[in-house]
């Protein structure tokens, strides 16, 4: 049985949309009822998620759109390229797609980020929805417009800022999720408590191991309420002019991770639990929060089962190359690294700090912690 469990509005004027979180939702036809008209239907998909979903949500929509067609794309980071992209811009002009086409993203946050930068260049702009099926994309990169491909000198270096029509967080794909996509997705939930909500921290501490049993009811909590956080902060600043970038707590140092390793190597939200731990210890060595603190999220991003050391990234100077490839953060000005840090548990600030300092935590962080 289709149940929306809650919706958790987006408030952006004439970009305003919602995100439907419940079980049974991909292959409801009323699930998409409310979007535009349009004469195609274009699912983008990868090749381990299309196998599993595609049907199921192409049977859905040929109760809307007179003809739904399937892209898939290879699975992984190291696909979020220019060479990938191209197919499905190949694929919606081989197929004619016009200005009324409408693209759903159907995978986790490499289709979706993939997905919505086709649709906001395609024709300079069709509609798209994002459909993740991944706990990390539907708590993080399916909500707020952030679409994009990687660069090899950087994560996500080339993009656009374009909102979905809608988005549909269908619990139950959460089910079929290797282990480590779901600790990965616990890493963007844990990270909204230290920057926002502490109350919704200590309700991560106490209920982290029904998240792990991937319990329903849990998992639609903390869907619900890292949403909720997201929209309030997207709301207030769209285009990461500013509030926005608090949202990117510990990606500093995971981009770096994860670039320095090659893409795909450690997944996204790994190295965001890692660069987390990283990000508290800058924040205690600039008097900003306790060691306390960064013990207790310490041990939180490891009983997520996510990585708390970081990998070596140069034999030689491994300081050094983590911050050459933290300057080609989207955060950087004027080559002057920006992080976000915790300023005292439950909130967040940009700062920079100096290359001693973050040279101190990075081989604190990549040797034994604690």
């Amino acid at each position: 049985m289709t149940t929306i469990l809650s919706t958790v509005p987006i408030d952006l004027g004439e970009r305003s949309y919602s995100i439907a979180i419940g079980s049974q939702l991909l292959g409801n036809p009323a699930t998409f009822a409310a979007l535009p008209n349009a004469t195609s239907a274009f699912v983008v998909s990868n090749t381990s998620v299309a196998p599993v979903y595609a049907q199921s949500l192409i049977g859905a929509l040929q109760e809307r759109y007179p003809r739904v067609h399937l892209i898939t794309l290879p699975d992984g980071e190291a696909f979020k390229t220019w060479e990938v992209l191209n197919q499905i811009f190949d694929a919606l002009l081989t197929n004619g797609a016009d200005r009324k086409a409408v693209l759903f993203a159907l995978g986790g946050g490499v289709v979706g980020d993939m997905t919505g930068f086709a649709a906001a260049c395609f024709m300079r702009g069709i509609a798209f929805v994002q459909v993740p099926t991944t706990l990390l994309a539907q708590v993080d990169s399916s909500v707020g417009g952030k679409t994009g491909i990687n660069h090899p000198l950087g994560k996500n270096m080339v993009g656009a800022f374009y909102q979905p029509e809608l988005v549909v967080c269908d619990l139950d794909t959460i089910k079929t999720l290797p282990q480590r996509e779901l600790s990965a997705g616990l890493a963007e939930i844990i990270k909204y408590g230290p920057i926002a909500d502490l109350q919704f921290l200590e309700w991560i501490e106490s209920h982290l191991d029904n998240l792990l049993a991937r319990e329903v009811a849990a998992l639609a909590h903390a869907v619900e309420r890292s949403c909720q956080i997201k929209a309030m902060v997207v709301g207030q600043d769209e285009r990461e002019s500013g509030l926005r970038a608090i949202l990117n707590f510990g990606h500093t140092f995971g981009h770096a991770i994860e670039a320095g390793m090659g893409y795909g190597k450690w997944l996204h939200g790994e190295a965001v639990g890692c660069g987390m731990v990283m990000a508290a210890h800058l924040s205690q060595r600039l008097g900003l929060v306790e060691m306390a603190f960064v013990k207790r999220l310490t041990a939180l991003v490891r009983r997520a089962k996510l990585p708390v050391i970081g990998p070596v990234l140069d034999p030689k100077d491994n300081a050094g190359r983590y911050l050459e490839l933290m300057r080609l953060d989207k955060k950087s000005e004027a080559g002057e690294i920006r992080f976000v840090l915790i300023d005292g548990p439950g909130t967040a600030i940009m700062r920079s700090a100096s290359d001693v300092l973050v040279r101190e935590v990075i081989d604190t962080c990549c040797t034994d912690l604690l």
